[in-house]
C-alpha cells in the first residue's frame, strides 16, 4: 500500500467519524471541532504529498 492509498483510507474513515460526531454532537461540539481539525490536517499532507512538497 501506498502513501496515498493509506492516506486516502485514513481521511475516509476520519471524515465517517466527523460525520457521526456531527450527528451525536452537533458541528459545534468541542469534540467535533477537534475531529474536524484532525480531518484538515490529513487532507493538508495527502495534498502536500500530491503536490510534491516535502
Amino acid at each position: 500500500m501506498d502513501n496515498f492509498e493509506f492516506l486516502r483510507k485514513q481521511i475516509e474513515a476520519e471524515r465517517a467519524k466527523l460525520n457521526q460526531m456531527e450527528q451525536t454532537y452537533g458541528l459545534l461540539h468541542p469534540s467535533v471541532i477537534s475531529q474536524s481539525m484532525k480531518l484538515d490536517e490529513l487532507i493538508n499532507t495527502y495534498t502536500r504529498l500530491e503536490c510534491g512538497e516535502k
